[in-house]
């Protein structure tokens, strides 16, 4: 029996995906031009772009996952120490941040909102600096 309920309308505070990978490197452009030359990457001012799926319960949307190399140091990262950060693709943002604040996670701003979606930052257990994004579709 088919479920009745769209998928598109579960509202569950949860992560969907991953939305970039974020990495330090010691000299930025010659990163970049490497990454273009030999693995043929597309780089912008904001990393690549490029790599553009579907989503499989709603075909038509197009997502897309951000790579970006950072100058090592950049404070972008801050407070984490580690040389890289995952930024999560997330339904219900709100409603996440709730959760997390009840389960004591530490929340290092508050929601942002941009034409392309909201975002927040948060740290895990172990110190690495998280970005949660809800896409605007």
């Amino acid at each position: 029996m088919e479920d009745s309920k769209n998928q598109n309308d579960d509202l569950t505070p949860k992560v969907n995906g991953i939305g970039g990978i974020f990495f330090f490197s010691e000299n930025l452009q010659e990163t970049k031009d490497w990454y273009a030359k030999n693995l043929g990457l597309e780089i912008n001012d904001w990393g690549s772009s490029s790599f553009e799926s579907r989503n499989i319960d709603n075909p038509k949307q197009i997502e897309s996952l951000q790579w970006s190399p950072f100058k090592k140091g950049d404070d972008y990262f801050s407070p984490s120490k580690k040389d890289f950060m995952i930024n999560y693709r997330v339904q219900n943002l709100e409603g996440l941040v709730k959760q997390l604040k009840d389960n004591a996670v530490i929340i290092l701003d508050e929601i942002t909102v941009y034409s392309y979606g909201k975002f927040i930052h948060i740290m895990d257990h172990e110190g690495n600096k998280i970005e949660l994004w809800e896409p605007v579709y």
